[in-house]
């Protein structure tokens, strides 16, 4: 990245609008627990909009998702957007969660209809009595307290959508039912997100639409969360990480360049909110974080 690029970005000023917003799994295990509330510790100086908690399909994991919302609640200043997905459950048992999110103070969440209870790939079916999508659950969600509600967007389409057509169809239907943000799926190729996001505008969609970002930690590893998502890998993508399985050093500075540049671009071309997919991994996030102008310290002064 070329030192002009960065100077245009202070020197306009625009790194004062950035907003970011991150996104961490509930851990497993204490091990795991360690490192997200180590992660949580490094990124909440870098003040983001909100850090949302994703939530295991069939809600396997409900209840270390609530118990991770509830904590970012009661330790830290952070505000949390708890996920919530409609996959092999009642209404009413949804219905639960969510009126127990609004009585420990969560005013946020991310709807989703969720993957199959056998795993992406699998045909969806909507549970007996529950709600049918994501555009069924942002409408029950507001029907029940006024939470500020996002949802997810498909720059190259969600898998089981037969075209980028009705996909946006759906995004409306979700925006229609009172969604007030779209964070997209992670993508690799920044025209992509544009090219979609002009078809987006076009179909009379006007919350924003904020790109998801994926720093690749482990090449592999986002490689399969490409298959099961839809998402395309570049061939240059994949390039750059040749022959760095073992060199972890390598890989590491290798993927924080990578995803300088993605980020950087976008900037450019007038983007200024980011939702990072952490991986409850704080290191290459928050790098990304500081070329984009994002310092604890002017956040404390502040």
């Amino acid at each position: 990245m070329s030192e002009a690029r960065t100077s245009r970005l202070h020197g306009t000023g625009l790194a004062d609008r950035i907003r970011v917003s991150f996104e961490f799994f509930p851990p497993k295990t204490e091990e795991m627990e360690a490192t997200l509330w180590e992660s949580i510790k490094k990124l909440a100086p870098l003040s983001p909009h909100f850090v949302s908690v994703t939530y295991g399909a069939g809600g396997s994991t409900r209840e270390r998702t609530h118990a991770t919302v509830k904590r970012i609640l009661t330790e830290t200043s952070l505000t949390p957007a708890a996920h919530l997905t409609c996959v092999d459950a009642t209404r009413d048992e949804v219905d639960g969660v969510i009126r127990n999110y609004a009585a420990i103070g969560v005013r946020h969440i991310v709807a989703l209809r969720g993957d199959p209870t056998a795993g992406a790939g699998t045909p969806y079916a909507p549970h007996p009595g529950g709600y049918v999508n994501a555009a069924d659950l942002v409408a029950g969600i507001r029907r029940i307290a006024d939470f500020e509600v996002s949802v997810s967007a498909y720059p190259e389409k969600h898998p089981d959508s037969p075209t980028v057509d009705a996909d946006i169809d759906m995004l409306k239907a979700k925006v229609d039912a009172g969604a007030s943000r779209a964070i997209t799926q992670f993508f690799f190729e920044n025209d992509l997100y544009f090219r979609y996001l002009d078809r987006v505008r076009a179909r009379g969609i006007d919350v924003p639409v904020v790109p998801g970002i994926l720093p690749v930690q482990n090449f592999k590893q986002a490689k399969n969360f490409a298959e099961r998502t839809g998402a395309s890998v570049p061939r240059w993508l994949a390039e750059r990480f040749e022959g760095l399985d073992d060199d972890i050093a390598t890989r590491k500075l290798v993927a924080a360049a990578v995803a300088a540049e993605q980020v950087i671009d976008l900037v450019d071309r007038g983007v200024t909110d980011f939702h990072f997919y952490t991986m409850n991994r704080a290191d290459l996030v928050y790098a990304i974080c500081h070329l984009l102008g994002l310092r604890p310290d002017a956040k404390e002064a502040a």
